[in-house]
C-alpha cells in the first residue's frame, strides 16, 4: 500500500510538473494605481476590501515585492522584463506631451505571449508613449484595448490634462477616441469590458488579460453608493480614496466571479500588483513604512501584491521571496511555454518556483533606478564623489540598490517622511508633521539592513565597508546604461490640434527626421506635411501665449 501511495503522490507532482507545458494558463494580470501598501484589509487598514483579502489568503502573499515608485517605470518594466537603465526611460514618467514611448526594438509581454500561441487584450491605463501609432497598445501586442493613454484623468469623463494649457479626452476603443462611453465611472466601464472579453473568446486558446485599472490615482472620484460606506470617516481624501478602493475590490470580485461562471477559473493564474507606493497628501498610506509615491523608500517601491490561483502547488501562505516587477515577464512566458533562446539582456527571473513551490528564489538584488537627469549636466561636487562616494560613485546621483540584506540609497531620492494613517478629521495639516525625517538635511547616502523595515536607522557611517560594495554595484550597472531618453514637450501635442482628444501626433513624416526611410516619389507629401506642421507650431504657439496672458489678467 506504501509503495502505491508513493507511485500515486510521484505521478501527481510529475503531472503538476508537466501541466503548464501540456495547457498554458490563462493569466489576468490587474494592476492598481497608487494604492499604498496600508491600503488593503490584510496589511490592517480600515479600507474594507473582503474580496481582496480572501484571494490572497487563498494564495501566495508577497510580502518581499517591489515596484518602481512611479508609473511608467512599472508598466515598462512589467512589459519588458528590463531595468529602466536599459530602455532609457530612466527618468521620471512618459508625459503626455512628450515625444517618447516604449523602444520599438525591445520585445513586449504580449507581443511574445502573442507567438507563445495566446490571445491578448488591455483594459485600462496604458501610460508607456503613444506619440506615433506604432507606440499605441495595438501596436505594441495587444489585439484589443479600451483604456486612457496618458497618465491619469477624470474617472467620469475622461478627461485629462497636461499641466494647465494642454486638455483633452482620453479614452480609447482600439485606436479611436470613444466618446460614446463618456459618463461611465472609469473602474465600472473596465470591469465591463473585462467581463464581456471573457464570455466573447474561445477558451481553447490561452488568454491574457491586462487589468490596469485607473484607480486609485487622483482625481479623487467615486459613485455614491462607494462613498456612503465611508461617511464617518472625517478626512475628506482619504474616504474618497477609500471608497476607489473598495470599487477596485468590487472590480476584481466580479472578474473571478466571471472567470468562475465562464470555466476559466481552474486553468487561470490572477496576479495582483499595485503599480507604486501611495501618495499621502492624496489619500494614500503606506504606514509603517517610510516615504511614499514618487521616493525610493520603502513605501514608495514596496507593493501590494499576491497571486491566487488552483494550480499553485503551495497556497494560504506568504512568501519573502525577493521579487520586482520586472520579474514578470520571464516568470509569465514561462508559464506560457514560450522559450527565449538567449535571456541574458532580461533583468527580470522566473521566479513561479519560489512563487508556487517555496524554491529559493533566483533574484538577489535589485537595482531600483541610476538617473542621471536628476544631476544637471556637468554638475559635479568633488566632495560627493571622492568623501561620500570613496571616489567610486557621484552620491548626487539619484540611485538605489537592493543587494541581499542591505538597500542603498544615493541623492535626491525623494520626501522621507512617515504619515501616520490619516483618520484625523482635519486632513494635512494636522497629522503631516508627526513624523518629519531627520536624516535627510545634508545627507547624500543612506544605507539600511532589511531588520530595519521601516528605514528609521541609518548605518552608511557604521558600514562604509558594504556602503563601498553596493556604490561599486551601481557602478558596474551604470556601465550597462544606454544613453536616457527625455525629450522637450511638444505643443504639437496639445488635443485642441486633434480634435480634442489625446492621440498620435507624428506620423511616418515626422519620424523622417529620425532615421526612417521615406518613399522616393514622397516629396510633395512631406512639403505639404512640414507646410502643415509650421502651421501646427503656431496655432500651439498663439494658444500658449493667450493662456498665459489670461492667467496674468487675473493678477491685474
Amino acid at each position: 500500500m506504501g509503495v502505491i501511495h508513493l507511485l500515486t503522490r510521484c505521478c501527481q507532482h510529475c503531472i503538476s510538473f508537466n501541466f503548464f507545458k501540456l495547457v498554458p494558463p490563462h493569466i489576468v494580470f490587474v494592476m492598481v494605481d497608487d494604492q499604498g501598501y496600508n491600503d488593503i484589509g490584510y496589511h490592517g487598514s480600515e479600507i474594507h476590501t473582503p474580496v481582496l483579502d480572501q484571494l490572497a489568503g487563498e494564495g501566495v502573499k508577497l510580502e518581499n515585492y517591489y515596484v518602481q515608485p512611479i508609473c511608467s517605470p512599472t508598466r515598462s518594466q512589467l512589459m519588458t522584463g528590463r531595468y529602466q537603465i536599459h530602455t532609457g526611460l530612466q527618468h521620471s514618467i512618459i508625459r503626455a506631451r512628450q515625444p517618447l514611448c516604449l523602444p520599438s526594438d525591445i520585445p513586449t509581454l504580449p507581443e511574445r505571449l502573442r507567438q507563445a500561441g495566446y490571445s491578448t487584450h488591455m483594459v485600462g491605463k496604458w501610460h508607456l508613449g503613444f506619440c506615433r501609432p506604432e507606440c499605441l497598445p495595438t501596436s505594441r501586442g495587444f489585439q484589443s484595448f479600451l483604456g486612457s493613454l496618458t497618465g491619469s484623468g477624470d474617472h467620469f469623463s475622461f478627461q485629462s490634462c497636461d499641466g494647465t494649457e494642454a486638455c483633452g479626452f482620453d479614452l480609447h476603443d482600439g485606436n479611436r477616441p470613444a466618446w460614446e462611453l463618456s459618463g461611465n465611472y472609469s473602474t465600472r466601464l473596465y470591469t465591463e469590458r473585462v467581463k464581456e472579453i471573457l464570455r466573447g473568446h474561445d477558451q481553447r486558446t490561452p488568454l491574457f488579460l491586462y487589468v490596469a485599472l485607473q484607480a486609485v490615482h487622483t482625481p479623487l472620484q467615486a459613485p455614491g453608493h462607494l462613498l456612503r460606506r465611508y461617511q464617518t470617516l472625517g478626512n475628506r481624501p482619504r474616504r474618497h480614496y477609500a471608497a476607489m478602493v473598495s470599487g477596485v475590490d468590487e472590480s476584481v470580485g466580479e472578474i473571478v466571479s466571471e472567470l468562475r461562471e465562464r470555466g476559466y477559473y481552474n486553468k487561470s493564474v490572477l496576479i495582483y500588483s499595485s503599480d507604486n507606493g501611495g501618495q499621502p497628501l492624496s489619500g494614500g498610506c503606506n504606514w509603517p513604512l517610510r516615504g511614499g509615491k514618487g521616493s525610493y523608500w520603502e513605501g514608495g517601491v514596496r507593493a501590494v501584491g499576491f497571486v491566487h490561483s488552483p494550480l499553485l502547488k503551495r497556497k494560504r501562505v506568504v512568501s519573502q521571496a525577493l521579487i520586482h516587477i520586472s520579474d514578470w515577464y520571464p516568470t509569465l512566458l514561462s508559464l506560457a511555454g514560450y522559450r527565449d533562446s538567449d535571456s541574458s539582456h532580461l533583468d527580470g527571473q522566473d521566479v513561479w518556483g519560489a512563487i508556487s513551490s517555496g524554491l529559493p528564489c533566483p533574484r538577489t538584488e535589485i537595482l531600483f533606478n541610476i538617473d542621471p537627469v536628476s544631476r544637471r549636466h556637468g554638475e559635479v561636487d568633488p566632495r560627493l564623489l571622492n568623501v561620500n562616494g570613496f571616489g567610486i560613485w557621484d552620491t548626487g546621483v539619484r540611485a538605489a540598490i537592493r543587494a541581499g540584506d542591505w538597500k542603498l540609497l544615493t541623492g535626491n531620492v525623494g520626501d522621507g517622511d512617515w504619515f501616520p494613517p490619516q483618520t484625523m478629521p482635519g486632513g494635512p495639516q494636522q497629522w503631516q508633521g508627526m513624523e518629519k525625517r531627520r536624516d535627510q538635511h545634508g545627507k547624500a547616502v543612506w544605507l539600511f539592513n532589511t531588520a530595519d523595515p521601516y528605514e528609521r536607522a541609518d548605518l552608511a557611517e557604521a558600514r562604509p565597508e558594504v556602503v563601498k560594495v553596493l556604490l561599486a554595484r551601481l557602478a558596474e550597472y551604470n556601465r550597462t546604461a544606454v544613453p536616457p531618453r527625455n525629450p522637450p514637450d511638444d505643443p504639437m501635442a496639445d488635443p485642441q490640434l486633434h480634435g480634442g482628444v489625446w492621440t498620435p501626433w507624428l506620423g511616418q513624416e515626422e519620424a523622417g527626421d529620425e532615421g526612417v526611410d521615406e518613399e522616393p516619389d514622397n516629396t510633395n507629401r512631406k512639403a505639404r506635411s512640414k507646410s502643415t506642421c509650421r502651421v501646427c507650431k503656431l496655432r500651439a504657439l498663439f494658444k500658449k501665449v493667450g493662456n498665459r496672458m489670461q492667467r496674468a489678467a487675473l493678477f491685474l
